[in-house]
C-alpha cells in the first residue's frame, strides 16, 4: 500500500514539474517571438577591440532604432532589419575600419541579466554583428522593443508594452514576479538537459 502511494506521489510530482516546464518553455517562446536581440562580436578581447565593438554596438543602435521607429510588432521589426541590412552594415563600417558582417538569425543565448531586466534562456531572433574574426567578448542586448536605451525598469516596463509584450511578460522580465527566477532556471536546466541528450 505505502509503495503504491509513493508511486502516485511521485507520478503526480513529476506531472506538475512537466507542466511547469511546459508552462515556462511556451512563455518564453512567447517572449522571443516578441523579441529581436542585438548580438555585437568583438574582433578579440584586447582592449582597443572591446572598445571598438562598444562604437560599433552605438552606431547599429542608432541606425536599427531610426529603421525600426514606426514597428509595431517584433515580426514587422524583424522584415524591416531583414530588408536593411546593408544599410546597418554600412553605419557598422562608417564607424569602423575592421571587417563587418551583419546577418539576422535565430540565436541560443542563456538566461540575461541586465541592469533593469532579465530575459530567459532559449531561442531568439538576432541581430548578429560580427567585428574583424569575432573571437572577443560579446556585447548583446534586445533593439526591439528597445531595450537597450531604457534606463529604468519602468520604462523598460513601458518600451515591453509598447512592443507587444503582454502585461504579464513585461513584469516578468522586470523582476516584477518573484517567480520569475523559478521560470527562467527551469528554462536553464531544460536546456542543459536538451544539450545533454543532443
Amino acid at each position: 500500500m505505502k509503495f503504491r502511494v509513493t508511486i502516485w506521489v511521485l507520478m503526480v510530482f513529476l506531472a506538475a514539474a512537466l507542466l511547469y516546464a511546459a508552462e515556462s518553455l511556451i512563455l518564453q517562446r512567447d517572449i522571443a517571438d516578441k523579441t529581436v536581440r542585438l548580438h555585437v562580436v568583438a574582433n578579440s578581447d584586447s582592449q582597443e577591440d572591446q572598445a571598438r565593438k562598444l562604437v560599433v554596438r552605438d552606431a547599429v543602435l542608432r541606425e536599427v532604432s531610426r529603421l525600426t521607429a514606426n514597428c509595431q510588432s517584433a515580426e514587422e521589426a524583424r522584415a524591416v532589419i531583414g530588408e536593411n541590412l546593408a544599410l546597418i552594415e554600412e553605419a557598422a563600417r562608417s564607424v569602423c575600419e575592421e571587417e563587418i558582417s551583419v546577418s539576422l538569425q535565430v540565436e541560443d543565448f542563456e538566461t540575461r541579466y541586465y541592469d533593469t531586466f532579465t530575459l530567459p534562456a532559449g531561442e531568439y531572433p538576432s541581430l548578429r554583428v560580427n567585428i574583424g574574426q569575432a573571437e572577443g567578448k560579446n556585447w548583446w542586448c534586445v533593439v526591439f522593443p528597445s531595450l537597450c536605451v531604457s534606463a529604468t525598469s519602468e520604462s523598460v516596463e513601458e518600451a515591453a508594452l509598447i512592443g507587444g509584450y503582454s502585461r504579464e511578460e513585461a513584469r516578468l522580465i522586470t523582476g516584477g514576479e518573484q517567480e520569475y527566477q523559478i521560470r527562467f532556471k527551469t528554462l536553464e536546466w531544460l536546456k542543459d538537459f536538451a544539450d545533454w541528450l543532443s
